[in-house]
């Protein structure tokens, strides 16, 4: 009689254990990757919480990891600012969809020199990663900024230490700019970086920028904004001079060509888009869910459905661009083919 009321006993407790459990999971979907839009989607998190009382919980680890714990199954959605394949997404079991438009900017520390005063052409960015120049008034950069003071500075290279979305896009870019990067470092989550100290996340790289005279290095705009850093001017794919503000990352954000056959996928993501005043480090930043676990990935589903009728106004605080209401028909109607909604 003791055993049978004793195991009633624990059996009972068990089973409010994992009732407990299955309600707190009901209330928290987690999500992990790219830290480049990790101030948006922890700003979409707060209010999302306000208005519906679920937490969603992001850790920004990189666009690698967040790829790795997606597909293990360790997190409801991951985040990567590297757009998968289809043939890529097929092998892992996965479905993608993009979130917000956002743009990578070069930072630098120089004093002397204000926001979006210096200009770096392609070859002077290229020549400056791969440890060519040294000093920022070589004649190379001075070419481009004749009316600067530039200083007799050692130039010190930031970039990402970890697997990266954001090193992916930056690198891609490099190698469509300058046949040398692509001929001897190439492009990827994480490359062989000829030169300069590396950082974890977004956040390691401004952190680096912010103390080091000298130094320069990609961040995500937001990463910017929220510390007052300097960015440049960069060429636009016909070659001028662009500076990257809101308007430069709509016009480039309007080429984008989406289809739901692909999963959104393009191959160059949103990269060197048309048009002389179009910013040439565009990026859309995607979502990652698993094929085989219908409730959490719906339940992240409605998260992002939320963002995408009341995050907006965050977005563009934030210095992102919020996808267009064609585009956001467009991932209502993924949704449907895939049996999310």
């Amino acid at each position: 009689m003791f055993m049978r009321g004793f195991l009633s006993m624990v059996l009972s407790a068990a089973f409010i254990i994992v009732s407990a459990l299955s309600a707190y999971s009901a209330k928290l979907i987690n999500g992990a990757g790219a830290t480049f839009p990790y101030p948006v989607y922890t700003t979409w998190s707060y209010a999302y919480y306000k208005a519906t009382g679920i937490r969603v919980n992001y850790q920004g680890i990189g666009s690698g990891g967040g790829i790795r714990q997606i597909t293990k199954r360790i997190v409801d959605f991951g985040g990567s600012d590297k757009m998968l394949s289809p043939e890529e997404l097929k092998k892992r079991g996965l479905y993608q969809f993009p979130a917000v438009i956002g743009s990578i900017v070069v930072v630098y520390n120089l004093d002397g020199i204000d926001d979006m005063q210096l200009k770096l052409s392609n070859r002077t960015i290229c020549d400056i990663f791969m440890g060519k120049l040294r000093y920022w008034d070589d004649a190379e950069i001075k070419k481009d900024n004749p009316s600067l003071n530039l200083p007799h500075e050692a130039i010190t290279v930031i970039h990402r230490a970890e697997g990266s979305g954001t090193t992916w896009n930056f690198t891609y870019w490099l190698s469509r700019v300058c046949p040398a990067w692509n001929k001897e470092v190439g492009f990827g989550k994480v490359v062989n970086w000829p030169t300069g100290k590396g950082a974890k996340g977004n956040q390691g790289v401004t952190n680096y920028i912010k103390q080091i005279k000298g130094s320069i290095g990609y961040v995500e705009y937001a990463y910017k904004l929220q510390n007052r850093l300097k960015s440049s001017q960069l060429q636009s794919k016909e070659g001028n001079f662009v500076k990257p503000t809101r308007e430069s990352f709509e016009n480039a954000a309007k080429q984008a060509n989406w289809s739901l056959k692909t999963s959104f996928y393009i191959p160059s993501n949103l990269l060197l888009a048309k048009g002389k005043d179009s910013w040439p480090l565009t990026v859309a930043t995607m979502i990652l869910l698993a094929d085989d676990r219908p409730k959490s990935s719906k339940a992240s589903v409605e998260f992002f459905r939320w963002a995408f009728k009341h995050g907006d106004k965050y977005a563009e605080q934030l210095g992102y661009i919020p996808l267009p209401a064609s585009v956001k028909r467009m991932i209502e109607g993924y949704y449907k083919i895939k049996g999310l909604e």
